[in-house]
């Protein structure tokens, strides 16, 4: 979820576009909404629709009226109208989609609580209200303080303030209603401002602070998801899960919200299964349903007092021993049903990454050092037999020439006489 102005500086270090959460895309914001009717051509005579979505702290959406007409595009900083002052906040929707935005979150237009746009925020708009961000961490640090000093049971996620820093609104979550009124006064007295106190559920605390979820990306309730359906454990039970609280919970606390996605699949899925309370009546004995498979379409069933040895079914066959059953037809036994099945033992590993094999640890390879020694050995006497042999021939070499004839040796004593004359018989060319 980032733009094209994002990037890396030196040393490896995030270099990002430096807007803080004003970026004109609005890539980097929470709660993005594609504008797909952009590109939209307006029919003659039909004016545009007049309200605008504005994004405020975390998530926080409104939708405002643009009465006097401000040409606005998304990204654009504006004020808008507060039940006290005004307020700062980021375009981000216009045109005929919010009309659809609204339409959904059940949003009446031209009520009495309708606010409207004031005008583009000006330079000093924008200062007033990035000082007053800059307060909101060292404040929520010492009213956390304060809070743990009046030992309330409660706890403050985060801080807000109003756009020219009129009013601050804290935000905490607690199990029990919380006596906050001495809370407020030294609050008050510490921070010089007007404070409102909101409590908020769980996961809208999650959805505000954010974080990763089990899977490695963004909480579904801080990007994308605005409303929050009611989590149970059947949801878990549906598919198949263990009622493991650690891996079923998300870091709201609560169940995670995408039990509920394919939820739906799984329950038409089951509508071919038969209930799993329903026992088998054969001739061989009565079976009881001991696991099911949704994904494959198996059931499996032991017989009592052989609870060893389960038989797998299909659906459709388990429904047709139940017919049976009601109709008092005599069923010999579930082998019968169970022998149709061929089932195919050998696991096939797809390497659809081109790496190694998945299985190649599974066959240990046998310990191989004692024939790594001998091999050692061979080459070893191999070596020092093949040093040996040039010395020996040497020697033989030496031995044969002692052996020579003797008239071969005067032969060649004879002929290097000769040569020693014939150089001394050779003129003088310098005389």
């Amino acid at each position: 979820m980032a733009c094209g102005n994002c990037g890396t500086g030196t040393d490896g270090q995030p270099k990002g576009c430096k807007n803080n959460g004003t970026c004109g895309t609005d890539g980097c914001n929470k709660l993005t909404v594609f504008d797909w009717l952009s590109n939209m051509v307006i029919p003659e005579g039909q004016e545009a629709f007049n309200y605008i979505e504005v994004r405020f702290k975390n998530g926080r959406k409104n939708y405002y009226k643009n009465t006097e007409n401000v040409t606005l595009s998304i990204g654009d900083i504006v004020a808008t109208q507060a039940s006290s002052g005004h307020d700062i906040g980021m375009v981000t929707l216009t045109g005929e989609l919010v009309r659809v935005q609204m339409k959904r979150k059940k949003i009446k237009q031209d009520t009495e609580d309708t606010l409207k746009i004031y005008r583009k925020a000006t330079q000093k708009d924008i200062d007033i209200w990035t000082k007053a961000r800059e307060r909101e961490e060292p404040m929520k640090v010492k009213a956390r303080q304060i809070a743990i000093r009046l030992d309330l049971q409660m706890k403050i996620s985060d801080i807000e303030f109003q756009g020219d820093a009129s009013k601050s609104t804290f935000y905490y979550t607690a199990e029990d209603r919380v006596d906050f009124r001495q809370l407020i006064k030294e609050f008050a007295q510490e921070f010089r401002t007007r404070i409102e106190m909101k409590q908020i559920g769980l996961r809208q605390e999650a959805a505000r602070l954010g974080g990763i979820g089990s899977c490695g990306r963004e909480l579904c309730c801080s990007t994308w998801l605005t409303d929050f359906r009611s989590v149970t454990t059947g949801a878990a039970r549906y598919q198949q899960l263990s009622l493991n609280p650690q891996k079923l919970a998300g870091q709201c606390g609560k169940l995670k919200c995408c039990l509920n996605y394919e939820l739906d699949a799984y329950l038409d899925a089951l509508k071919e299964f038969p209930k799993t309370d329903i026992k088998l009546y054969t001739e061989k004995g009565t079976a009881v349903c001991q696991k099911i498979d949704i994904f494959q379409g198996y059931l499996w069933y032991a017989y009592e007092g052989e609870w060893m040895n389960w038989h797998k079914l299909e659906a459709s066959q388990a429904n047709e021993i139940i017919k049976l059953n009601k109709a008092k037809k005599p069923v010999a036994s579930l082998e019968e049903f169970a022998s149709e099945l061929i089932e195919d033992t050998k696991v096939d590993f797809g390497n659809v990454v081109g790496q190694d094999s998945l299985t190649r640890f599974d066959k240990p390879k046998a310990p191989t050092k004692r024939r790594n020694n001998r091999n050692r050995n061979k080459k070893r006497a191999t070596t020092t037999a093949a040093n040996k042999k040039p010395h020996q021939n040497k020697n033989n070499s030496k031995k044969t020439d002692s052996k020579k004839p003797a008239q071969q040796q005067n032969a060649n004593a004879k002929r290097s006489n000769n040569r020693r004359n014939r150089s001394k018989k050779k003129p003088n060319n310098d005389a």
